[in-house]
């Protein structure tokens, strides 16, 4: 059979993205996965540590295989000026969304196994016109149109080797967190986090543990009735179709080895509740995952870190984290 490549989008190219790209790829040119970028060439070949050659354009995704142990190949879809390392610019704005937006077509198509977007700054994005929280968001209108396996996404997993967690709610300042839960909301995001952990990590039977939303999971509707009135019964709801769930578990005994080895992904209510311990656990390895998708996707767990952009010193570890995940999904979904 055929071995597709992936697809990788060049995130914001003021930031860390070309450089942690480049560096991916030295890593992987000999034992692969091979993948291409989608974004521009000449910011690609510019990247701190490239040599002459190294960087390649290609007209079709076919020729990424034949030349990526040679060279890093390009999709070139030119930005309208050349952007400095640690500048952003919202002139760049348009490439960036159009890098990602042709990825997925690609994916969608099936000429690429999946896609692995490196950091945006969304902030760049915002002032030019740009709708959505962030990429998972944007992921889910772009394949909206599409059905996998009856799920409902986008909802996101961050992974690192021994643990995972998925998202209730996602970019939303703490203060509107409790507002946005609800029992359906919360049943959604365990059905597709259970669908995700059979059909993309292969368990067979996964057990899922949600953390409440206040201390100590409300103790009894003495601190908060979050739990008793939405994430009990959505438990319960979840149970009734299928899913081995536990909880509401207080979050702050939750992510101990001891608890670790109870689970095989922890349903958070809120960005930072599931975020700050996997980051604990594994900053450098840390991938972000979008499930119930009808493609593949996968990203870096860390930001544009502008402040480092250009010097040749950012870690590519998440990069590469996150293409040997990619490729271990598609292969699982098969």
């Amino acid at each position: 059979m055929k071995t597709r490549p992936l697809a990788l989008t060049l995130g914001d190219p003021a930031g860390i993205g070309p450089e942690i790209i480049f560096k991916a790829w030295q890593a992987l040119r000999e034992e692969g996965p091979a993948f291409l970028v989608v974004g521009d060439l000449r910011q690609m070949a510019s990247t701190p540590g490239t040599a002459s050659g190294q960087v390649r354009a290609i007209s079709a995704v076919d020729e990424a295989a034949r030349v990526f142990s040679q060279a890093l190949p390009v999709l070139d879809v030119p930005l309208l000026e050349p952007v400095v390392a640690g500048a952003p610019s919202p002139r760049a704005a348009k490439a960036v969304v159009a890098w990602i937006e042709t990825a997925v077509g690609l994916a969608l198509s099936r000429a690429v196994a999946g896609v692995v977007t490196a950091p945006i700054a969304k902030q760049s994005l915002y002032g030019a016109g740009f709708s959505f929280p962030g990429h998972t968001e944007f992921l889910g209108e772009l394949t909206q149109a599409h059905t996998y396996d009856g799920a409902r996404g986008p909802i996101m997993m961050l992974a690192a080797p021994g643990l995972r967690v998925t998202l209730a709610t996602v970019h939303l300042p703490l203060a509107q967190v409790s507002s946005a839960l609800s029992v359906e909301s919360i049943v959604n995001a365990g059905l597709v986090t259970s669908q995700a952990l059979r059909r993309d990590f292969g368990i067979a039977q996964p057990r899922l543990a949600v953390a409440g939303l206040n201390p100590h999971a409300g103790e009894g509707g003495t601190i908060g009735r979050e739990e008793t009135l939405i994430i009990g019964p959505a438990v319960r709801a979840l149970r009734d179709l299928g899913v081995e769930a536990t909880g509401p578990h207080p979050a702050d005994s939750l992510f101990h080895p001891e608890a670790r080895a109870s689970y095989d992904a922890v349903l958070c209510m809120y960005h930072d509740q599931g975020l700050i311990p996997l980051k604990m656990l594994d900053f450098w390895g840390g991938v972000n995952i979008t499930l119930g998708l009808p493609i593949v996707r996968t990203s870096p767990d860390h930001g544009t870190a502008f402040d480092i952009a250009g010097r040749g010193v950012a870690r590519p570890d998440s990069m590469i984290a996150a293409i040997r995940l990619a490729k271990a999904i598609a292969l699982q979904r098969g």
